[in-house]
């Protein structure tokens, strides 16, 4: 087994997860197989039940594994389905340990850091690296060394390495080198003493990745290899770039790849970059331009909505459009100023969530896209908020609302799922994971998939209440996509409407930037025909 460790030094959100991916993308260009791992170590068992303003999105994996938004990144980079068992968090190995002393386990033995903690770590480790599907798997440590709460962590590959003998691993550090005006140089000091804390816990890396807002010379960089004790080419520019997605063809220029071959003994393998170039090309350069309105209640933290907005890229990527998110907070809508937050857009998307705060004015969102036959994306809750809005305005159904968010609602048209009836424990428990959604012929989802029968991931507690089909279901919605094995609506579609549509999972969560996902490509082709004026 062939394992990258991905750590990061100096201060927090400078990519180390785009990094990863990046890096990841680069080893499966030349046909090795690749798997990605996230250790985080925030107490929480796992990101489920956080703020989004603290945690950004939660990403669901196929196999319904509430996780980090960075295997959002590593999915759309190197397009590979994870699991839960790519995503290990502090909470769930002490949880984990716990239960195990509970049961009595140790017979009787002090549960300790050094050996229990770290030995759990390395066991999940393994398990990822020996499952016998990859060829070598990456590692990214969340947070930054020298954190109290990473030592763990830290500690754990430190062992690791040592287990594992020479050539099996690798260590890559990624730091920051500011650039000070007043001084006009780039500063290495916070990168050299980020290496030497590491070098510290027992980890000398083998490549530094070096974040930069302008480019560094080969002055600094031989500074730094001197400094750090890092063989010559193996620090690492890794610059500003116009799109997350040109990160790879930087590292690529860089030697990033060829290096952390070379350092695991593997053969640096014929690629061929040129279609990953193409998309990088339309994203940054692209002929036409639209802009959709993402109605929301977290949009001051974009995270928030990250994969829903990396689908948008990638559609636009498709149709050689740039997507222009205007992001509007739902709950500051109103019937006075509707028309000016939304009436320049060119199609409207309200992504998932949570709660009543905000659904009145996602409600006259749904309104506006429907009568000023503006294209429509619903997204989970969003396909909720258009059934709400539909019973209420065209089907007369005063006060038709989600139990959710009216437990005494006349219409209870959106309602708690059966078998969550009685649920407390929030975590985890709610639908969650791919389910199967079989689709209507000659319906726009029918377009768009061209197959009967797709999967999806979810992430729900309530559901399109059938008992109110018939009535909802008598003029122009109708129903698009039904579960084969439980008969819940997963998709609405309102006809004589350029493009009405409203699903009940997460089709971002399967969207890639070289295949974007059918309902994402058609939503930003039906904006732009209606932009100008052509079939898109």
């Amino acid at each position: 087994m062939k394992v990258v460790f991905i750590t990061g030094g100096v201060m927090s959100s400078l990519g180390k997860g785009v990094t990863s991916a990046s890096l990841g993308m680069l080893l499966k260009s030349r046909g090795y197989r690749v798997t990605m791992m996230k250790l985080d170590p925030y107490l929480n068992v796992d990101p489920g039940t956080m703020n989004p303003y603290q945690h950004g999105e939660v990403f669901v994996t196929d196999n319904g594994s509430e996780t980090d938004l960075d295997l959002g990144h590593y999915e759309r980079f190197i397009d590979r389905a994870l699991s839960g068992a790519n995503s290990v968090t502090s909470g769930r190995v002490y949880s984990d340990l716990l239960e195990c002393e509970r049961r009595g386990d140790f017979n009787g033995g002090t549960v300790q850091v050094i050996p229990h903690v770290t030995g759990s770590i390395k066991d999940h480790i393994r398990k990822v690296a020996q499952s016998g599907d990859a060829d070598i798997t990456l590692v990214e440590i969340g947070g930054t060394v020298g954190d109290i709460e990473s030592l763990p962590f830290v500690e754990a590959i430190s062992q690791f390495r040592t287990e594992a003998g020479i050539g099996n691993t690798l260590s890559i550090h990624l730091t920051y080198i500011p650039f000070l005006n007043a001084a006009g140089e780039h500063k290495t000091k916070p990168t050299q003493h980020s290496v030497r804390q590491l070098c510290s816990y027992g980890i000398q890396p083998d490549i530094l990745v070096c974040r930069c807002q302008t480019p560094i010379n080969n002055e600094i960089k031989n500074k730094i290899s001197y400094l750090c004790n890092i063989a010559p080419g193996c620090v690492i520019e890794n610059c500003d770039v116009r799109t997350i997605y040109e990160v790879p063809l930087m590292l690529e220029q860089e030697g990033l790849c060829t290096q952390a071959l070379k350092k695991l003994g593997l053969e640096d393998k014929p690629h061929d970059l040129t279609a990953w170039r193409d998309m990088v090309e339309r994203i940054v350069a692209p002929k036409r331009e639209v802009t959709v309105a993402l109605v929301g209640k977290y949009v001051k933290l974009h995270d928030a909505y990250l994969s829903v907005s990396e689908s948008l890229c990638h559609a636009g990527a498709f149709h050689d459009a740039r997507v222009n998110i205007q992001w509007v907070e739902s709950d500051e809508i109103t019937h006075e100023n509707i028309d000016s937050l939304l009436g320049s857009c060119d199609a409207i998307l309200i992504p998932g969530g949570f709660g009543p705060r905000g659904t009145e004015g996602k409600i006259l969102a749904v309104e506006y896209a429907r009568t000023h036959q503006k294209p429509y994306f619903g997204i989970c809750l969003g396909m909720q908020m258009a059934v709400i809005e539909y019973a209420r305005n065209v089907l007369g159904m005063k006060g038709a609302n989600s139990t959710e968010m009216e437990p005494s609602t006349p219409y209870p048209v959106i309602d708690l799922m059966q078998n969550q009836v009685g649920i407390t424990h929030l975590g985890g428990t709610q639908r969650l994971g791919r389910y199967a959604c079989q689709i209507a012929p000659d319906t726009l989802s029918s377009k768009a998939y061209e197959q009967t029968l797709v999967q999806e991931r979810h992430r729900h507690r309530y559901e399109f209440n059938s008992e109110y089909a018939d009535q909802l279901f008598s003029k122009d919605m109708r129903p698009a996509g039904i579960n084969p094995d439980s008969g819940l609506v997963e998709i609405v579609e309102i006809q004589n409407h350029p493009w009405f549509v409203g699903v009940q999972f997460h089709p971002e969560f399967l969207s890639r930037p070289m295949r974007p996902h059918p309902l994402f490509r058609d939503f930003i082709g039906a904006a732009l025909n209606v932009k100008y004026g052509e079939e898109a």
